[in-house]
């Protein structure tokens, strides 16, 4: 890992890369900003791009794509079936991932769908270190339960505990003695687990976990989509893994799954998908689904073009110069914040920087959605679009009841290869004004609220005039800024 050390004795994160595309970015007054999120019912989801300044909330098929990839391209073979391109990415995949069958999908959450469509029996459970929004949506539509089985140092908030998305494996091994092997449809690991912070699985829980599975027979499946920041924080914080190269560390990983899925709108820097399969069985009952739901098992709802990108992008996730700038930027953010006594998720995981919301707008009940109240008012100070990681994720139980979240957390996605030093200290900044006037800032309620991934499209309406007031505030301390 290349290392550079300043003659100041500053720390900053150096790119080992430089910029060649740009996009024009567009900051709005802030009065422009509080009209657009009050017509976007205050979900940052429905925010237009072109009234965004900075972009934090995914890193879905937002990184930028390098040189040899966009060359890529344009070598792609643009056949329905037999294409030249997806044997290109097929021979890749078993390069990386190590199993000798892979199914194409046009993204993670395609993916998802038919694992538990084929695996999920009603009354089954799925053991998960931690869930995702739409992994658990998939295994609930199919008639099973989720169970998460997190590290108890997972939900904590501050920690230094370097491998907080760990499972649980004595909770696991009891759920096991008490339900029996045949009520496990599979055991769901996330390496890293996106909604407690990105925070990492280690090689070593890897390996307990998968010898419990398979001594019972219970099926093990990682969501590998994060996998680029899991590696390198294994390579930087397990003793195991630091003599290691990322690409030995990639395998010995997944040697330990039967079945492999991904999103590639995150590893691999493209846009697509795909599950990677161990044994023979159980890629026949997967492949099934694909020309039902996706398209032919040649493309998998993927352009080809794509697939050529994401076929050299897997390559530059097994460079450690590629992967390492998300975690640094990552690192440089929540320390700078932290020191700003700004209240942030620690260690710093991948992904992106994580605000605690509880702590932050500790005077707003949770029932009153602080962390979608604190993203909104986020956009309106700053022009910056995090995304909603708490309550408002959930969905409600049966009986219409509203079950709180572990954690109420703002998520500022650094997307990978694409902001700049500057653009970060410009977001710190904004959110470290935002805290000193935080008490400004007051709950929400839903006005429009779907059953299930309300977060993607439900609207929210302040319980107060706080947005005119933090407008009023902003123009009082920044005069005529934007």
């Amino acid at each position: 890992m290349s290392k550079v050390t300043f003659y100041g004795g500053e720390q900053y994160p150096l790119e080992m890369h430089k910029v060649r595309i740009i996009q024009k970015l567009n900051l709005l007054p802030i009065e422009e900003r509080l009209k657009a999120a009050e017509a976007a019912g205050h979900n940052t989801f429905l925010l237009q791009n072109a009234d965004v300044f900075l972009d934090m909330l995914t890193d879905s098929g937002v990184n930028a794509m390098s040189q040899e990839q966009q060359a890529a391209m344009f070598r792609a073979d643009d056949a329905y079936a037999g294409s030249a391109t997806f044997t290109r990415l097929h021979e890749k995949v078993v390069e990386v991932f190590g199993m000798p069958y892979f199914l194409p999908t046009h993204q993670g959450r395609a993916a998802e769908h038919i694992i538990s469509t084929v695996l999920v029996r009603p009354g089954t459970f799925v053991p998960m270190n931690y869930h995702f929004t739409t992994s658990k949506a998939h295994v609930v539509a199919n008639g099973g339960e989720v169970l998460e089985l997190i590290h108890p140092e997972g939900l904590a908030v501050t920690s230094s505990h370097p491998f907080k998305g760990d499972m649980d494996t004595e909770a696991l091994r009891d759920l096991i003695a008490a339900e029996g092997s045949d009520a496990i449809a599979y055991v769901r690991i996330e390496a890293g687990t996106n909604l407690i912070g990105g925070q990492p699985v280690s090689l070593a829980n890897m390996q307990e976990v998968s010898g419990i599975c398979h001594s019972h027979g219970i099926p093990l499946v990682m969501d590998a989509s994060l996998i680029a920041d899991n590696l390198y924080f294994a390579k930087v914080r397990e003793e195991q893994c630091c003599g290691m190269e990322i690409r030995d560390i990639m395998r010995a990983m997944c040697d330990l799954f039967d079945i492999v899925y991904f999103s590639a709108r995150k590893v691999g820097f493209g846009r697509g998908g795909g599950i990677c399969v161990r044994d023979s069985d159980t890629f026949h009952k997967l492949r099934e689904l694909v020309p039902l739901f996706e398209g032919f098992l040649t493309y998998g709802g993927m352009s080809v073009r794509e697939m050529e990108a994401i076929t050299v992008g897997l390559d530059e996730t097994l460079d450690l110069d590629m992967i390492n700038q998300g975690p640094l930027f990552i690192d440089y953010m929540v320390r700078e914040l932290d020191k700003r006594g700004v209240p942030v998720i620690t260690p710093p995981g991948g992904l992106g920087a994580h605000i605690d919301a509880l702590r932050f707008l500790d005077h707003v009940p949770q029932a009153q959605y602080p962390a979608a109240a604190l993203a909104s008012a986020l956009y309106v100070a700053s022009g910056v679009r995090g995304m909603e990681r708490g309550t408002m994720s959930e969905q409600r139980n049966a009986d219409g009841s509203e079950p709180l979240a572990h954690m109420e957390l703002v998520r500022l996605a650094l997307p990978r290869r694409v902001f700049t030093l500057s653009q970060v200290n410009y977001a710190i900044d904004r959110l470290d004004w935002l805290y000193q006037n935080r008490r400004i800032v007051g709950g929400m309620h839903f006005v429009e609220e779907p059953e299930i991934l309300r977060f993607f499209f439900g609207r929210l309406a302040p319980n107060s005039d706080w947005p005119t007031r933090l407008v009023e505030a902003f123009r009082a301390d920044f005069g005529d800024s934007l």
